[in-house]
C-alpha cells in the first residue's frame, strides 16, 4: 500500500489525522523515516508499527489524541506494557515520552528470536494517535532484570511477568532491559553464556541488577545458593553497576488458616533451604539494596484471601498459582517501583 493510502487508513481507524501529513507533525523525520507510514492498522483497532533499528537503547515520543474522545495504551516487543492507558478527552493532545530497549532476541533471552528492530502496538480501548517519533537514546539508563519465568517477558498470554509490567513505571530516561527467562536457577543462569555472561557484558557504571531467581532452586543446597548469588553480586558490582537482590513472589498456597505460612508458598525448596531468608541474609552481608517481594506479595495475596487472589495468578485459567496474570503481574510491578523509589534505587524524576 502507498504512504498516503496507509495514513489515510490510519486516520480513518484512529479518528486522529485530518490529512496525511499529520503522521510528522512534529516535524521530525530521522534517519530510519520515523512515524506513523511505519503504521498499520489491525483489525482490532489497534495500530501495528514496526521500525528496521539496530538493538539499543530509544526515546518513543508519542502524541495522543484526536478530534474524538480516546484511551490510548502502548506496548512493544514480546507484549511488553510501555505506556499506561491514557485517557484524552475531544480536541485534547497528549504528548508522552518513554524508553525501551531493543534487542535480540527481543523477548526471553532462550527463547523465539522474535522479529528485529522495534515493535509497537498503538492499542487501549479507544486508540487515538496523533504522531509518533523513534529517536536512538544511546546513553540512557538501563534497569537489568535477572529471573525466572515470574519476572520475564512471557511470549504468551495469559502469562505475564512482573518484569513485562515494570517499564510503564519509568519516564522517558531509563529503560528496562528483562533478561530473565523461564526455567532458570542460580546454577543455570551462570553456566549459560546467553544469560548472566549477556547481560555482564551490557552493563555500564551506576545500572541498577534486579536478581530474583529461587523458583527453579529446587535442589540447590544453601551453601551453592549463596556462593551463586554472591558471585552475581560481584560481577554486577566490578561491571560498575548496582546489584539489587530481589526475594520471590509467593506461590498462592493457602493454609486453612488463611494465611501462607508453609514452605510452598514461602519457596522453601526439597532441601530445606529458605530462599527468602538466605536472600535477606545475603543483603545484610554484602551490603546490597534489598527488595523484599516475597512479603510484600505475601501480604497482598492473605489481604485478598483464597477467592479474590485467585485473579492475581492463573489459578483458574491453568490452575497455576505460581505464575501471575496480567493483573498479579501490574500489582506486583507497582510494588518492585514503590521499592525502587522508596530505596533511592531509581531517581525519583525517572519514575511515574
Amino acid at each position: 500500500m502507498r504512504r498516503t493510502a496507509l495514513l489515510a487508513a490510519t486516520a480513518t481507524l484512529l479518528g486522529t489525522l485530518a490529512a496525511a501529513p499529520a503522521a510528522h507533525a512534529d516535524g521530525h523525520q530521522g534517519p530510519y523515516g520515523q512515524g506513523l507510514d511505519h503504521c498499520a492498522p489491525a483489525a482490532d483497532g489497534t495500530l501495528t508499527c514496526h521500525f528496521d533499528v539496530a538493538p539499543g537503547t530509544y526515546e518513543v515520543s508519542v502524541v495522543l489524541g484526536g478530534d474524538e474522545a480516546g484511551s490510548t495504551a502502548v506496548t512493544g516487543e514480546t507484549r511488553r506494557a510501555l505506556l499506561a492507558e491514557t485517557s484524552t478527552g475531544a480536541g485534547q493532545r497528549v504528548r508522552r515520552s518513554f524508553t525501551v530497549d531493543v534487542r535480540d532476541p527481543e523477548g526471553e533471552p532462550t527463547g523465539p528470536t522474535g522479529s528485529p528492530g522495534l515493535d509497537l502496538v498503538l492499542g487501549g480501548s479507544a486508540p487515538r494517535v496523533t504522531s509518533l517519533r523513534i529517536t536512538p537514546a544511546p546513553r540512557a539508563r538501563r534497569i537489568f532484570l535477572v529471573g525466572d519465568s515470574t519476572v520475564c517477558d512471557q511470549p504468551g498470554d495469559p502469562y505475564t511477568g512482573w518484569g513485562q509490567l515494570l517499564p510503564v513505571h519509568l519516564k522517558q530516561g531509563i529503560a528496562v532491559a528483562n533478561h530473565a527467562d523461564s526455567g532458570e536457577s542460580t546454577v543455570t543462569f551462570l553456566a549459560n553464556p546467553a544469560l548472566f555472561d549477556r547481560v555482564e557484558s551490557a552493563i555500564r557504571p551506576g545500572d541498577p541488577v534486579l536478581v530474583q531467581l529461587a523458583h527453579n532452586d529446587k535442589q540447590t543446597d544453601a551453601a551453592t545458593y549463596r556462593a551463586n548469588l554472591t558471585t552475581l553480586v560481584e560481577r554486577v558490582r566490578a561491571r560498575g553497576g548496582e546489584p539489587v537482590l530481589v526475594t520471590p513472589i509467593v506461590r498462592r498456597w493457602f493454609n486453612t488458616d488463611g494465611t501462607l505460612n508453609n514452605g510452598t508458598a514461602l519457596l522453601v525448596n526439597g532441601l530445606g533451604v529458605d530462599h527468602p531468608a538466605e536472600i535477606r541474609a545475603l543483603a545484610g552481608s554484602l551490603g546490597t539494596p534489598l527488595i523484599d517481594l516475597t512479603a510484600l506479595t505475601r501480604a497482598r495475596v492473605e489481604q485478598l484471601g483464597p477467592e479474590a487472589s485467585k485473579a492475581l495468578y492463573l489459578t483458574t485459567e491453568k490452575r497455576d498459582n505460581t505464575h501471575t496474570s496480567v493483573r498479579g503481574a501490574t500489582e506486583y510491578a507497582a510494588l518492585v517501583a514503590g521499592e525502587l523509589r522508596a530505596r533511592g534505587i531509581v531517581p525519583a524524576p525517572l519514575l511515574r
